[in-house]
């Protein structure tokens, strides 16, 4: 299964996704790929930590990333 969301990772257009990520996903995605907790990021943006975490879900469902190292990886092929 990680093979196969690797995969669809590697396979996205990095500024195609970029650009289907609004402002706030990718705000929450440098933090998160940064190494910060949903709390430390909630309080960094000014946010409830279940905020954070409805974005969160919402970028595992976009860039196909169920885990937090999913999203790091995905951050990183994506220049942040």
């Amino acid at each position: 299964m990680a093979t196969t969301v690797v995969s669809a990772v590697d396979r996205n257009d990095s500024p195609t996704q970029r650009a289907a990520l609004s402002p706030r996903e990718l705000q929450v995605l440098r933090h998160i790929a940064s190494g910060h907790t949903s709390r430390q990021t909630s309080r960094r943006l000014g946010i409830s930590p279940s905020t954070v975490e409805t974005y969160l879900n919402r970028l595992r469902v976009k860039l196909a990333a169920p885990t937090r190292a999913h999203l790091v990886r995905a951050a990183v092929q994506l220049g942040l």
